[in-house]
Protein backbone atom coordinates (compact mmCIF):
# COMPACT_ATOMS: atom_id res chain seq x y z
CA UNK A 1 0.00 0.00 0.00
CA UNK A 2 1.53 3.71 -0.30
CA UNK A 3 2.34 5.54 2.26
CA UNK A 4 -0.40 7.37 4.04
CA UNK A 5 1.79 10.21 5.30
CA UNK A 6 0.35 13.25 4.42
CA UNK A 7 1.73 16.28 2.98
CA UNK A 8 0.63 19.80 4.36
CA UNK A 9 1.06 23.94 2.83
CA UNK A 10 -0.17 26.58 4.78
CA UNK A 11 -1.54 29.49 3.32
CA UNK A 12 -1.59 32.75 5.47
CA UNK A 13 -3.11 35.74 4.67
CA UNK A 14 -2.85 38.96 6.87
CA UNK A 15 -5.54 41.65 7.60
CA UNK A 16 -4.56 45.48 6.11
CA UNK A 17 -5.97 46.92 9.57
CA UNK A 18 -5.18 43.84 11.49
CA UNK A 19 -1.87 42.34 12.76
CA UNK A 20 -3.58 39.04 13.37
CA UNK A 21 -3.14 36.24 10.73
CA UNK A 22 -5.70 33.84 9.39
CA UNK A 23 -3.65 30.52 8.88
CA UNK A 24 -5.65 27.36 6.58
CA UNK A 25 -3.59 23.90 6.05
CA UNK A 26 -4.90 21.68 3.16
CA UNK A 27 -3.61 18.17 3.50
CA UNK A 28 -2.52 16.01 -0.04
CA UNK A 29 -1.67 12.32 0.56
CA UNK A 30 1.00 11.08 -1.18
CA UNK A 31 0.32 9.92 -4.60
CA UNK A 32 -0.12 5.91 -5.20
CA UNK A 33 1.76 3.61 -7.34
CA UNK A 34 -0.63 3.28 -10.16
CA UNK A 35 -1.09 7.29 -10.52
CA UNK A 36 2.77 7.43 -11.04
CA UNK A 37 2.88 4.93 -13.56
CA UNK A 38 0.09 6.25 -15.58
CA UNK A 39 1.54 9.50 -15.21
CA UNK A 40 5.14 8.50 -16.57
CA UNK A 41 3.06 6.18 -19.45
CA UNK A 42 0.85 9.21 -20.02
CA UNK A 43 4.43 11.05 -20.77
CA UNK A 44 6.24 8.53 -22.65
CA UNK A 45 3.34 8.63 -24.94
CA UNK A 46 3.58 12.05 -25.76
CA UNK A 47 7.50 12.37 -26.21
CA UNK A 48 6.97 8.88 -28.95
CA UNK A 49 4.22 11.25 -30.58
CA UNK A 50 7.12 14.25 -30.67
CA UNK A 51 9.79 12.11 -31.85
CA UNK A 52 7.63 10.95 -34.35
CA UNK A 53 6.95 14.28 -35.62
CA UNK A 54 10.55 15.57 -34.93
CA UNK A 55 11.96 12.84 -37.11
CA UNK A 56 9.23 13.87 -40.15
CA UNK A 57 10.53 17.04 -39.99
CA UNK A 58 14.48 16.50 -40.08
CA UNK A 59 13.52 13.73 -42.58
CA UNK A 60 12.22 15.97 -44.97
CA UNK A 61 14.92 18.90 -44.35
CA UNK A 62 18.19 16.44 -44.12
CA UNK A 63 17.12 13.28 -45.85
CA UNK A 64 16.29 9.87 -44.51
CA UNK A 65 19.90 8.99 -44.64
CA UNK A 66 20.69 11.88 -41.66
CA UNK A 67 17.46 10.88 -39.55
CA UNK A 68 18.53 7.17 -39.25
CA UNK A 69 21.99 8.12 -38.30
CA UNK A 70 21.00 10.48 -35.61
CA UNK A 71 17.76 8.70 -34.55
CA UNK A 72 19.70 8.67 -30.93
CA UNK A 73 19.75 12.73 -30.91
CA UNK A 74 16.33 12.85 -32.07
CA UNK A 75 14.98 11.03 -29.03
CA UNK A 76 16.95 12.53 -26.27
CA UNK A 77 16.95 16.24 -27.58
CA UNK A 78 13.15 16.03 -27.99
CA UNK A 79 13.02 14.42 -24.28
CA UNK A 80 15.11 17.22 -22.88
CA UNK A 81 12.81 19.90 -24.99
CA UNK A 82 9.65 18.31 -23.40
CA UNK A 83 10.95 18.36 -19.80
CA UNK A 84 12.06 21.83 -20.23
CA UNK A 85 9.09 23.41 -21.52
CA UNK A 86 7.28 21.56 -18.64
CA UNK A 87 9.85 20.54 -15.18
CA UNK A 88 12.68 23.34 -15.73
CA UNK A 89 10.28 26.26 -15.94
CA UNK A 90 8.43 24.98 -12.74
CA UNK A 91 5.43 23.45 -14.77
CA UNK A 92 3.39 19.85 -14.37
CA UNK A 93 3.67 17.62 -17.43
CA UNK A 94 0.71 16.24 -19.05
CA UNK A 95 1.28 12.84 -17.45
CA UNK A 96 1.30 14.78 -14.20
CA UNK A 97 -2.36 16.75 -15.33
CA UNK A 98 -3.83 14.13 -16.31
CA UNK A 99 -3.23 12.34 -13.24
CA UNK A 100 -3.62 15.27 -10.89
CA UNK A 101 -0.41 14.86 -9.20
CA UNK A 102 2.02 17.38 -8.39
CA UNK A 103 5.78 16.68 -7.00
CA UNK A 104 7.43 17.80 -3.88
CA UNK A 105 10.84 17.56 -2.47
CA UNK A 106 10.71 14.60 0.01
CA UNK A 107 12.74 16.68 2.99
CA UNK A 108 10.99 20.13 2.93
CA UNK A 109 7.38 19.32 0.92
CA UNK A 110 7.95 22.00 -1.27
CA UNK A 111 7.45 22.48 -4.64
CA UNK A 112 11.09 21.70 -6.40
CA UNK A 113 13.72 23.99 -6.75
CA UNK A 114 15.42 24.60 -10.12
CA UNK A 115 19.02 22.83 -8.91
CA UNK A 116 16.89 19.62 -8.55
CA UNK A 117 14.56 20.33 -11.38
CA UNK A 118 17.26 20.43 -13.88
CA UNK A 119 19.34 17.56 -11.85
CA UNK A 120 16.20 14.97 -12.23
CA UNK A 121 16.22 16.37 -16.36
CA UNK A 122 19.94 16.17 -16.68
CA UNK A 123 20.11 12.77 -14.93
CA UNK A 124 17.45 10.83 -16.09
CA UNK A 125 18.16 11.74 -20.17
CA UNK A 126 21.55 13.13 -20.17
CA UNK A 127 23.20 10.91 -18.17
CA UNK A 128 22.12 7.67 -20.15
CA UNK A 129 22.78 9.11 -23.38
CA UNK A 130 26.45 10.06 -21.96
CA UNK A 131 26.36 6.43 -20.50
CA UNK A 132 25.73 5.10 -24.23
CA UNK A 133 29.24 6.40 -25.47
CA UNK A 134 31.15 6.27 -22.28
CA UNK A 135 30.38 2.58 -21.85
CA UNK A 136 31.64 0.31 -24.64
CA UNK A 137 35.29 2.85 -24.61
CA UNK A 138 35.32 1.68 -20.93
CA UNK A 139 34.58 -1.76 -21.76
CA UNK A 140 37.17 -2.00 -24.31
CA UNK A 141 39.50 -0.60 -22.44
CA UNK A 142 39.14 -2.59 -19.55
CA UNK A 143 39.23 -5.97 -21.96
CA UNK A 144 41.84 -5.05 -23.57
CA UNK A 145 44.17 -4.93 -20.33
CA UNK A 146 42.48 -8.44 -18.94
CA UNK A 147 43.32 -9.86 -22.66
CA UNK A 148 46.93 -8.45 -21.81
CA UNK A 149 47.22 -9.55 -18.46
CA UNK A 150 46.08 -13.43 -19.39
CA UNK A 151 48.28 -13.29 -22.56
CA UNK A 152 51.11 -12.45 -19.87
CA UNK A 153 50.32 -15.21 -17.97
CA UNK A 154 49.46 -17.76 -20.45
CA UNK A 155 53.68 -17.64 -21.56
CA UNK A 156 54.23 -18.89 -17.82
CA UNK A 157 53.88 -21.54 -15.76
CA UNK A 158 51.67 -21.05 -12.27
CA UNK A 159 53.93 -20.83 -9.29
CA UNK A 160 51.06 -20.68 -6.39
CA UNK A 161 47.56 -20.47 -6.18
CA UNK A 162 47.18 -17.14 -5.98
CA UNK A 163 48.25 -16.49 -9.37
CA UNK A 164 46.02 -19.44 -9.78
CA UNK A 165 43.28 -17.21 -8.55
CA UNK A 166 44.42 -13.76 -10.02
CA UNK A 167 43.99 -15.56 -13.15
CA UNK A 168 40.37 -16.83 -12.67
CA UNK A 169 39.13 -13.79 -11.70
CA UNK A 170 40.14 -11.76 -14.46
CA UNK A 171 38.83 -14.64 -17.07
CA UNK A 172 35.38 -14.23 -15.05
CA UNK A 173 35.81 -10.54 -15.11
CA UNK A 174 36.57 -11.00 -18.84
CA UNK A 175 33.48 -13.15 -19.49
CA UNK A 176 31.00 -11.18 -17.71
CA UNK A 177 32.48 -7.74 -17.97
CA UNK A 178 28.84 -6.35 -20.05
CA UNK A 179 26.91 -7.23 -17.38
CA UNK A 180 29.52 -6.22 -14.49
CA UNK A 181 29.41 -2.42 -15.78
CA UNK A 182 25.66 -2.86 -16.97
CA UNK A 183 23.40 -0.42 -14.79
CA UNK A 184 20.46 -2.62 -15.25
CA UNK A 185 20.07 -4.31 -11.50
CA UNK A 186 20.51 -1.21 -9.96
CA UNK A 187 17.25 0.13 -12.06
CA UNK A 188 15.56 -3.53 -10.83
CA UNK A 189 16.02 -2.95 -7.40
CA UNK A 190 15.05 0.45 -7.52
CA UNK A 191 12.14 -0.36 -9.16
CA UNK A 192 11.43 -2.90 -6.89
CA UNK A 193 11.81 -0.41 -3.85
CA UNK A 194 9.16 1.54 -5.90
CA UNK A 195 6.30 -1.60 -6.08
CA UNK A 196 6.69 -2.03 -2.14
CA UNK A 197 7.02 1.83 -0.98
CA UNK A 198 5.34 3.35 -3.63
CA UNK A 199 7.47 6.02 -4.29
CA UNK A 200 10.37 7.22 -6.22
CA UNK A 201 9.37 4.79 -9.99
CA UNK A 202 12.58 6.59 -11.22
CA UNK A 203 15.67 6.20 -10.10
CA UNK A 204 16.72 9.60 -11.04
CA UNK A 205 14.08 11.12 -8.49
CA UNK A 206 14.83 8.82 -5.88
CA UNK A 207 18.81 10.62 -6.52
CA UNK A 208 17.05 14.16 -6.61
CA UNK A 209 14.02 13.40 -3.24
CA UNK A 210 11.37 14.08 -5.53
CA UNK A 211 8.21 12.80 -5.01
CA UNK A 212 4.32 13.11 -5.45
CA UNK A 213 1.57 14.12 -4.18
CA UNK A 214 -2.08 14.42 -5.00
CA UNK A 215 -3.62 17.78 -6.02
CA UNK A 216 -7.58 16.55 -4.66
CA UNK A 217 -8.63 15.04 -1.94
CA UNK A 218 -9.13 11.95 -1.42
CA UNK A 219 -11.90 10.11 0.41
CA UNK A 220 -11.84 8.15 3.51
CA UNK A 221 -13.49 5.12 2.08
CA UNK A 222 -11.53 5.57 -1.13
CA UNK A 223 -9.25 2.56 -1.87
CA UNK A 224 -5.63 2.66 -2.51
CA UNK A 225 -4.01 -0.07 -4.22
CA UNK A 226 -0.73 -0.59 -4.58
CA UNK A 227 2.13 -3.29 -6.56
CA UNK A 228 3.65 -5.20 -3.88
CA UNK A 229 3.05 -8.42 -5.47
CA UNK A 230 4.90 -7.02 -8.58
CA UNK A 231 7.49 -6.03 -6.24
CA UNK A 232 7.76 -9.68 -4.66
CA UNK A 233 7.91 -10.88 -8.00
CA UNK A 234 10.75 -8.91 -9.35
CA UNK A 235 12.81 -9.27 -6.10
CA UNK A 236 12.49 -13.25 -6.77
CA UNK A 237 13.32 -12.54 -9.88
CA UNK A 238 16.25 -11.27 -9.13
CA UNK A 239 17.24 -13.59 -6.32
CA UNK A 240 16.95 -16.71 -8.71
CA UNK A 241 19.12 -15.23 -11.43
CA UNK A 242 21.81 -15.04 -8.85
CA UNK A 243 21.16 -18.19 -7.22
CA UNK A 244 21.96 -19.85 -10.52
CA UNK A 245 24.52 -17.66 -11.49
CA UNK A 246 26.56 -18.45 -8.33
CA UNK A 247 25.74 -22.06 -8.86
CA UNK A 248 26.93 -21.75 -12.03
CA UNK A 249 30.10 -20.26 -11.73
CA UNK A 250 30.98 -22.88 -8.40
CA UNK A 251 30.18 -26.02 -10.35
CA UNK A 252 33.06 -24.60 -13.02
CA UNK A 253 35.51 -23.82 -10.90
CA UNK A 254 34.51 -27.59 -9.12
CA UNK A 255 34.92 -29.06 -12.69
CA UNK A 256 38.29 -27.20 -13.67
CA UNK A 257 40.15 -28.46 -9.77
CA UNK A 258 38.69 -32.33 -10.90
CA UNK A 259 39.26 -32.04 -14.57
CA UNK A 260 42.64 -32.14 -16.60
CA UNK A 261 43.27 -28.51 -16.44
CA UNK A 262 46.06 -27.72 -13.86
CA UNK A 263 47.69 -25.17 -15.24
CA UNK A 264 46.94 -20.96 -15.92
CA UNK A 265 48.34 -21.73 -19.23
CA UNK A 266 45.63 -24.05 -20.21
CA UNK A 267 43.13 -22.22 -18.81
CA UNK A 268 43.82 -19.19 -19.78
CA UNK A 269 43.92 -20.70 -23.54
CA UNK A 270 40.42 -22.44 -22.94
CA UNK A 271 39.19 -18.70 -21.36
CA UNK A 272 40.91 -16.58 -24.01
CA UNK A 273 39.34 -19.16 -27.18
CA UNK A 274 35.66 -19.20 -25.68
CA UNK A 275 35.39 -15.69 -25.32
CA UNK A 276 36.97 -14.27 -28.07
CA UNK A 277 33.95 -15.99 -29.58
CA UNK A 278 31.63 -15.09 -27.86
CA UNK A 279 33.32 -11.05 -26.82
CA UNK A 280 34.46 -10.52 -30.25
CA UNK A 281 32.51 -11.92 -33.07
CA UNK A 282 34.05 -11.64 -36.47
CA UNK A 283 33.20 -8.21 -37.44
CA UNK A 284 31.66 -7.27 -40.80
CA UNK A 285 33.72 -5.46 -43.57
CA UNK A 286 33.71 -2.02 -42.55
CA UNK A 287 33.84 0.24 -45.88
CA UNK A 288 33.68 4.14 -45.55
CA UNK A 289 30.45 6.01 -45.64
CA UNK A 290 31.36 9.09 -47.41
CA UNK A 291 33.17 7.11 -49.99
CA UNK A 292 31.15 4.59 -51.74
CA UNK A 293 32.86 1.51 -53.91
CA UNK A 294 29.55 1.61 -55.85
CA UNK A 295 27.22 4.80 -55.60
CA UNK A 296 24.20 3.53 -58.18
CA UNK A 297 23.28 7.71 -58.07
CA UNK A 298 26.75 8.84 -59.54
CA UNK A 299 27.49 5.49 -61.62
CA UNK A 300 24.45 4.07 -63.82
CA UNK A 301 26.36 1.71 -65.44
CA UNK A 302 27.07 0.03 -61.83
CA UNK A 303 25.75 -3.48 -61.08
CA UNK A 304 23.72 -3.69 -63.98
CA UNK A 305 22.08 -7.02 -63.21
CA UNK A 306 20.40 -4.91 -60.72
CA UNK A 307 16.87 -4.00 -62.31
CA UNK A 308 16.26 -0.39 -63.49
CA UNK A 309 13.59 1.58 -61.65
CA UNK A 310 12.44 1.25 -57.76
CA UNK A 311 14.95 -1.83 -57.41
CA UNK A 312 17.56 0.08 -57.52
CA UNK A 313 16.41 2.21 -54.70
CA UNK A 314 16.75 1.23 -50.81
CA UNK A 315 14.32 0.87 -48.70
CA UNK A 316 15.27 2.34 -45.72
CA UNK A 317 16.92 5.68 -47.25
CA UNK A 318 14.66 5.68 -50.14
CA UNK A 319 17.84 6.53 -52.61
CA UNK A 320 19.32 4.53 -54.77
CA UNK A 321 22.24 1.58 -53.64
CA UNK A 322 25.51 2.68 -51.78
CA UNK A 323 27.66 -0.38 -51.64
CA UNK A 324 24.28 -2.36 -51.66
CA UNK A 325 24.58 -5.70 -49.65
CA UNK A 326 22.39 -8.27 -48.96
CA UNK A 327 21.00 -10.42 -46.02
CA UNK A 328 21.07 -13.73 -45.15
CA UNK A 329 17.45 -13.48 -46.28
CA UNK A 330 17.92 -12.19 -49.68
CA UNK A 331 16.82 -8.34 -49.23
CA UNK A 332 19.27 -5.78 -50.63
CA UNK A 333 20.11 -2.42 -48.74
CA UNK A 334 22.96 0.32 -48.51
CA UNK A 335 25.42 -1.07 -46.61
CA UNK A 336 25.64 2.12 -44.15
CA UNK A 337 21.69 1.69 -43.75
CA UNK A 338 21.64 -2.35 -42.64
CA UNK A 339 24.72 -1.70 -41.08
CA UNK A 340 22.91 0.84 -38.78
CA UNK A 341 20.23 -0.58 -38.45
CA UNK A 342 21.17 -4.68 -37.17
CA UNK A 343 23.15 -2.63 -34.72
CA UNK A 344 20.12 -1.37 -33.20
CA UNK A 345 17.94 -4.05 -33.96
CA UNK A 346 19.61 -7.64 -34.86
CA UNK A 347 16.48 -8.68 -37.79
CA UNK A 348 16.20 -7.61 -41.39
CA UNK A 349 13.91 -4.24 -41.56
CA UNK A 350 11.58 -6.37 -44.47
CA UNK A 351 10.75 -10.11 -43.04
CA UNK A 352 11.96 -9.03 -39.31
CA UNK A 353 14.08 -12.41 -39.68
CA UNK A 354 17.48 -12.77 -37.24
CA UNK A 355 20.11 -10.44 -38.79
CA UNK A 356 23.82 -10.70 -37.67
CA UNK A 357 25.64 -8.09 -38.79
CA UNK A 358 28.75 -10.64 -39.33
CA UNK A 359 26.57 -12.35 -41.92
CA UNK A 360 25.29 -9.32 -44.26
CA UNK A 361 27.45 -9.61 -47.12
CA UNK A 362 28.21 -6.68 -49.86
CA UNK A 363 27.61 -6.83 -52.97
CA UNK A 364 30.44 -6.88 -56.30
CA UNK A 365 30.46 -6.89 -59.70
Amino acid sequence: MAHDALADTSISSTEPSSTSSVSTSHFFPFAASPDIIRSHEKDNFVIAGLITQAQSIIRSFKGARFAHAHVDAIRNLTEILYFSLTTLIGNRTLGEEYCDIVQLEDDTLQLPSFARRAGYIASSVLAPWLLQWVLPALRRTIRTKLEQRIATNDLKEPRSKRSLMALRCRTYILEHLDSLTSLSPIYALSLATFYFTGSYYHLSKRLWGLRYVFTRRIGENEQRVGYEVLGTLLALQMAVQCIMHVRQTVESLQAEEVGSIPTSKSLAHKEKVFLSSIQHPPSALALPASAPRYDLSTNTTAMPWIPAGQQRKCTLCLELFKDPSVTTCGHVFCWTCVRDWVQEKPECPLCRQEVLASKVLPLRG
